[in-house]
């Protein structure tokens, strides 16, 4: 039988029915060739799309490659102030600046979409649920055609990929056990892009120090060698930070969906948005931390601790954009056929509400306003994870009664 977080082993809510087994059993059960075809042909159909419109692999993609080539060419990287992750960055793009750009432009929108089926596949393992089955394949496809931000980070062809694909497959080496292999892959996606940063505090949490120190120390070294053999590596702390901190410029700051960005737009003073941006990052914080502390060992925990700490950084990093949700929300759809999970929250499902093609919100729509639909999506599956997180009850000791109707179909995937 499997632990169903914040309860006992094998014992589930009433709600959990025959009717919702029958679903399940079915959802489980092998997908047809026609729908594993169909969503082959609309994930290829997807980087098409973006290798045809989008030079360079995509606009953010655009920016690291330019800034290896400057490298290349004898350049600082940090020149251009849109260059926003750490020096190893730029070694790993170099690859990119020495292809022609015709090869480039059809080969990252494929790694990119490459990379996110991937860490869906990792998201699912975690869980259980057999990568050909049709919860599988139904809802990748749910995912590609129905929310807009998978799109997002395909057209731009964003780094953020890195942690999208990094934190199902770090996440599942944990569950198994293998913490160090976890922490070197979340520093391999900190070399690349600083996303998953706080994902330390999930180390400090279960006190994996061994694999806080790989998570610290890959990407130390690497942005160290980088710096090594390049102009101006300090440039990251002297024009790129500051750079973020001040959110950005003109470009950026309209897509920006953290609340230090959003609640000023909406006339509330700087110093009032950053206090309630602080609060809420640090009540995310303490949601992650009762949910690991009450939680039972198990996948259900790893995954919603790491899902609120991320979540919680959104809220006041900056800049954050839609896509970063790209990262958490497989591994909470992974995991809806759990009872108890958040995904089965009608909630979480209107708080992806905003982000279905299509849907519009009045005077929110212009391209430099779609960060208050963004703002909406985030407060709310913030507001849904943390509630969950918060009602976590801690592990009962072993003969503890069982009071709750055992479910019927509460077994091993």
């Amino acid at each position: 039988m499997n632990k169903d977080e914040g309860g006992m082993p094998g014992v589930t809510d009433e709600a959990d029915t025959a009717p919702s087994c029958q679903a399940r059993d079915w959802l489980l059960q092998p997908a047809g060739p026609l729908a594993g075809t169909l969503l082959a042909l609309v994930l290829v159909a997807r980087a098409v799309r973006v290798a045809v419109v989008s030079a360079g692999g995509g606009m953010d993609n655009a920016f690291v490659v330019r800034a290896a080539a400057a490298w290349l060419d004898g350049g600082a990287p940090y020149a251009d102030r849109r260059f926003l992750y750490l020096p190893s960055a730029v070694i790993a793009a170099a690859p990119q600046a020495m292809l022609p750009s015709s090869v480039v432009r059809v080969v990252v929108p494929l790694l990119v979409v490459g990379a996110l089926v991937a860490g869906w596949a990792c998201a699912l393992r975690i869980f259980g649920v057999p990568w050909r089955s049709r919860f599988a394949v139904l809802g990748l496809l749910g995912t590609v055609l129905f929310w807009a931000p998978f799109g997002h980070l395909v057209n731009l062809g964003n780094w953020t990929v890195t942690a999208a694909f990094a934190l199902p497959l770090a996440l599942l080496l944990a569950d198994r056990g293998r913490w160090a292999a976890a922490g070197a892959v979340v520093g391999a996606a900190v070399a690349l892009k600083p996303l998953l940063a706080p994902i330390a505090l999930l180390f400090v949490f279960a006190r994996q120090w061994r694999a806080l120190g790989w998570m610290v120390g890959v990407p130390a070294a690497a942005s160290v060698c980088a710096g090594l053999v390049m102009p101006d590596p300090a440039g990251f702390l002297t024009r790129t930070l500051p750079f973020l901190l001040r959110g950005g410029d003109g470009l950026m700051r309209p897509y920006d969906v953290s609340a230090v960005a959003v609640l000023p737009r909406l006339g509330v003073p700087q110093v009032v948005a950053v206090l309630v941006a602080a609060a809420g990052a640090a009540a995310g914080v303490s949601c992650a931390w009762r949910r690991w502390r009450c939680g039972d060992p198990g996948p259900a925990r790893l995954v919603e601790t790491a899902v609120m700490l991320m979540l919680a950084t959104f809220v006041i990093s900056r800049p954050s954009y839609d896509h970063y949700l790209v990262v958490v929300l497989p591994l909470l759809l992974a995991g809806a056929l759990r009872p108890g999970a958040v995904a089965r929250s009608p909630w979480f499902w209107v708080a992806l509400v905003p982000q279905v093609p299509g849907f519009t919100l009045p005077y929110v729509e212009g391209a430099t306003r779609r960060a208050f639909k963004d703002f909406i999506t985030l407060c709310a599956l913030v507001a849904t994870v943390g509630a969950h997180c918060a009602r976590a009850r801690p592990p009962r000791p072993p003969g503890y009664p069982e009071t709750r109707q055992v479910s019927l179909c509460d077994r091993s995937f």
